[in-house]
C-alpha cells in the first residue's frame, strides 16, 4: 500500500483531530481503540501510518503543520 500520509483526510477532519487533542479526548500514543473512540475508524490506516508512536507534542506539531500548509495553499 502506498503511503499517503494525511493527504486523504479533509481539513475539517484534521481540525477535529486537533480539537480532540486539545480537549484531551484523543488517546496517545495513537492506537486502534483511540482512533475508533474519536470517530476516525474509517481512517485507521492513514492515521496509524502517519502518527503511530508519536507523543502529544509530536502529534500536535504534525497536525498544526499540515493545517498551516493547507491554509496557506488555500490563500494563494
Amino acid at each position: 500500500m502506498k503511503a499517503e500520509g494525511l493527504t486523504s483526510l479533509s481539513t475539517e477532519h484534521l481540525k477535529r483531530l486537533l480539537k480532540y487533542l486539545h480537549r484531551g479526548e484523543l488517546t496517545l500514543p495513537l492506537d486502534a481503540h483511540g482512533i475508533a473512540a474519536a470517530g476516525f475508524q474509517f481512517r485507521h490506516q492513514e492515521l496509524m501510518a502517519a502518527l503511530r508512536g508519536l507523543d502529544e507534542v509530536a502529534v500536535r506539531a504534525v497536525l498544526v503543520c499540515v493545517l498551516a500548509e493547507r491554509l496557506d495553499a488555500d490563500s494563494t
